[in-house]
């Protein structure tokens, strides 16, 4: 599966949960770490856990299981890392703290298909 394709099933799967500002920054040929970003935001823990654990869901039932995973509900940020696509799942409060679309604002925006 294709970087693009994970990044548009993850991201389905969080609009599915109703995740908040979603946006994927296409980081290719930008940096190293990854191909995209996912960045959305939930409401609550328990939303912002609900959305990840989505995403992994619809991405484990394709075959494919993230690298690593960080972060606990808490946080306020929850980090899926699937190699060539990086997903976070923040709470807003949090995704101002970190403003990641700021730190990439080179990067442009990839159209989710949903």
């Amino acid at each position: 599966m294709t970087a693009k394709e994970k990044v548009q099933l993850g991201a389905r799967a969080a609009v599915e949960k109703k995740a908040e500002d979603l946006l994927v920054l296409d980081l290719q040929g930008i940096s190293g770490v990854a191909d995209f970003f996912l960045i959305c935001s939930g409401n609550s823990t328990i939303q912002i856990e609900t959305i990840s654990e989505a995403i992994r869901h619809v991405l484990k039932a394709e075959g494919v299981r993230e690298r690593h995973r960080e972060g606990v509900p808490e946080s306020g940020w929850l980090l899926l890392d699937y190699g060539d696509v990086v997903m976070h799942v923040f709470l807003e409060e949090t995704r101002k703290f970190y403003a990641l679309e700021r730190l990439w604002g080179d990067a442009p925006l990839l159209s989710v298909e949903r």
